[in-house]
């Protein structure tokens, strides 16, 4: 694939319709350049799972396994509590 963008006087370039569809990429979406050898290379910035943001947040710790009826309770509670009146 090869395209061109043209730089502006405020050194900003437009990413081409087939580059921002190649890396999946849209408003707001963070891309890296990266200088390898005599070569720039535009990538996007990888994305967390699930997993990766609990990873973070909590470390080793699991969470614990809940039923349905314990998953509705919990939810109902936090959204009692929310929005309760004050």
């Amino acid at each position: 694939m090869s395209t061109q963008s043209k730089l502006t006087a405020q050194a900003q370039v437009s990413v081409p319709a087939v580059v921002r569809r190649a890396l999946g990429i849209g408003p707001g979406s963070v891309i890296v350049w990266e200088a390898e050898g005599d070569r720039i290379v535009v990538r996007r910035v990888g994305r967390h799972s699930s997993a990766d943001i609990h990873q973070a947040l909590f470390g080793s710790i699991k969470p614990g396994r809940k039923s349905d009826q314990e998953l509705k309770a919990g939810i109902g509670a936090y959204m009692k509590a929310r929005h309760a009146r004050r």
